[in-house]
């Protein structure tokens, strides 16, 4: 207790250097915390988003669906199997089918995926209730980003170009009877959904389905050879993998600062045994042995950590808060980075995550400070009293 009553009086004694170091320190504390809390945010609004949107609880695939392959869309359909048709009535299953199709907005063409989906459903958040037919005409419903794209507007109609099952064009005009603001770029670019009972009549596909999205409790039901069931961790790795990308970018930025802290006390635990030659040998001729006057230097420059987590609490912690509740806003559209993020980012900031920053800084600090810290086991008590160090 003494060594720290002693450290810390010898640190509060230093002055401008002292508050300098810690000054450093907190921005390190402060700014690592900020930028885990905002990927951990993004991560999980992401996943909340695509989950709300587009997955559900998980997707049974046609055997032969890629979604990186368009060329595979002709051949990936088939009959709801029976284990998912008995409770696809009551929505807790949403069968989607996808066909490739043209629209011409104002006379320009553009490719779309044409999506099937029950008018019914409850499963997402899509408004699929506005695809209730009126005159027996096709109602369709768009993201806004795409409304924005194609400067379509809702009551409006546009062509749409097809090809069924046998290889046939055809074309009719669909009425576009809603648009949805949405965060998941994947159900908004280039896609126009419509019921599934319609394009089961356009595609000549009746009762087919290209994917079926499931909810909680209907999940990973063992069905037949031709459906493969992908659970969230499968749908959920592309976003993953760029979560991770960017936290291994942002581990160099971490690194940097971590460096820059610990050369300001590295520099400043040097200096101090340089220039107090003259204490450490009163301390060793007091009676005081090497290594406790080694614990000494060390612990006092430890403190350096303690006293920047202290600072950086106080004007870090108003700050970080203020973040986590308003969010931060981000200039440039999702859709303009094609993955799920919203208008605004609400960082979150776990226990584990605070703990564990404080952690490690105090360690990698406590380590930089018993590095210089070792010469004083090599000194000559003599020597030192008079002011001179080997």
């Amino acid at each position: 207790m003494m060594a720290f009553n002693l450290a810390f009086r010898n640190l509060l004694g230093a002055g401008l250097r002292t508050w300098l170091n810690v000054i450093v320190l907190s921005f390190s504390f402060v700014i690592i915390i900020w930028t885990k809390g905002l990927l951990e945010g993004w991560d999980r609004q992401a996943r909340n988003d695509m989950i709300k949107w587009e997955i559900g609880g998980g997707q049974y695939w046609h055997a032969s669906y890629d979604p990186y392959d368009p060329f595979t869309l002709s051949d990936s359909h088939g009959a709801i199997p029976g284990e998912l048709a008995a409770i696809a009535n009551d929505t807790s299953v949403v069968p989607v089918l996808i066909a490739q199709g043209t629209i011409f907005p104002a006379g320009r063409m553009q490719s779309v995926l044409i999506k099937g989906i029950p008018p019914e459903q409850k499963l997402l958040a899509l408004p699929t209730e506005k695809l209730v037919s009126v005159d027996n005409d096709i109602p369709a419903i768009i993201g806004s980003t795409m409304a924005e794209n194609t400067k379509l507007g809702e009551g409006d109609y546009v062509t749409l170009r097809w090809r069924d099952r046998n290889g046939t064009f055809d074309a009719t005009e669909i009425r576009i009877s809603g648009i949805f603001e949405t965060t998941v770029p994947t159900v908004d670019m280039g896609q126009v959904w419509i019921p599934i009972e319609k394009l089961h009549e356009m595609m000549l596909l009746p009762g087919e389905a290209t994917l079926i999205i499931a909810g909680e409790m209907s999940g990973g039901i063992a069905v037949n050879e031709k459906w493969v069931f992908k659970d969230h961790r499968t749908l959920l790795a592309d976003i993953e993998q760029i979560i991770k990308a960017k936290s291994s970018m942002g581990m160099i930025i971490w690194a940097i600062l971590l460096m820059l802290a610990m050369l300001a006390v590295f520099d400043s635990q040097v200096f101090s045994i340089f220039r107090r030659q003259k204490e450490i040998g009163t301390y060793v001729a007091l009676g005081m042995t090497r290594g406790e006057v080694v614990k000494l230097f060390t612990i006092e420059g430890a403190m350096n950590s303690v006293l920047a987590a202290v600072v950086g609490a106080v004007y870090g912690i108003p700050l970080l808060t203020l973040q986590a509740v308003n969010g931060i806003a981000i200039p440039v559209k999702s859709s303009d980075y094609g993955i799920a993020m919203a208008e605004k980012l609400y960082p979150v900031y776990s226990l584990g995550l605070i703990a564990g920053t404080v952690f490690i800084v105090m360690l990698v600090t406590t380590i930089v400070s018993y590095w210089p810290s070792r010469k004083i086991a090599r000194l000559n008590p003599t020597e030192a009293l008079r002011g001179r160090m080997q």
